[in-house]
């Protein structure tokens, strides 16, 4: 397995920028969510809002997606593709922005109510970011991989909902996807070692019912089996000599993180 890449101070630098880009596009894009839009215009204003910005989109194309961002509207998981869908009133909606700029990929996700929030959704929506906040408190240099996915599924299974085992979170930096995979789900003290310059994602998919999936035959889009709501949310994490620093956080909510 190639080894996990530990980033220069340089490279630092450049991941604060591009992660900082993407976290600016995500919060621009909430501000336009309301029923009746369309998943195809959220997905305009972000290819626009980055290429204002200097930099490019990293999902278009890769891999042969088709558009710039990823929108994952209630009951698919990841990787729903915008298009002319119109959101309606109590839906729920991950949005899911990479940011290309200078070199450098930065990525970040939420799930967001649309219009009035209905009970199930509030709920999952709820479960999935206490989750995500969970396994970003347990990066710590000297620290594993083991100990962010057993504390993610601990908090699943104790409002008795559960972890897409499917997809993870990853290495990032010149290239989208690095090592490690990030598993969402795990033992503690298992794993790699965290070590300061590590920058990976963390990006549970939380359902609301069974973990079970299965893609569409758009070949991208992932939908609970069962038809349960799923929420999702992602930071980029690096890990600092005392602690973790959330490369996507623009509003200081992961400030102590030593």
């Amino acid at each position: 397995m190639p080894a996990i890449k530990i980033k220069t101070t340089e490279e630092i630098e450049s991941m604060r920028a591009s992660c900082r880009l993407a976290a600016l596009c995500l919060k621009m894009v909430e501000s336009h969510l309301q029923p009746g839009v369309t998943t195809q215009q959220l997905n305009d204003l972000c290819h626009h809002f980055l290429l204002d910005h200097h930099a490019r989109p990293s999902p278009l194309n890769y891999r042969g997606f088709p558009k710039s961002i990823c929108t994952s509207v209630n009951q698919q998981v990841c990787h729903g593709i915008p298009g002319p869908r119109a959101l309606r009133s109590g839906d729920i909606i991950n949005i899911d922005v990479t940011a290309h700029l200078n070199g450098f990929h930065g990525d970040t996700n939420k799930t967001f109510h649309v219009g009035i929030p209905s009970p199930k959704g509030e709920r999952i929506i709820q479960v999935a970011k206490k989750c995500l906040d969970v396994g970003i408190r347990a990066v710590r240099p000297k620290g594993f991989f083991g100990d962010i996915g057993a504390a993610i599924q601990a908090v699943a299974s104790q409002y008795n909902c559960s972890v897409v085992r499917e997809y993870c979170g990853h290495g990032i930096g010149r290239d989208f996807h690095e090592e490690p995979a990030v598993l969402h789900y795990g033992i503690p003290g298992t794993g790699a070692e965290l070590k300061p310059g590590m920058i990976f994602t963390i990006e549970p998919m939380i359902n609301l019912g069974k973990p079970d999936i299965r893609v569409l035959p758009d070949k991208w889009t992932v939908v609970t089996k069962d038809h349960s709501l799923s929420a999702q949310f992602e930071h980029t994490i690096l890990v600092t000599p005392t602690g973790f620093e959330v490369l996507t956080d623009l509003d200081g909510e992961y400030l102590n993180g030593s």
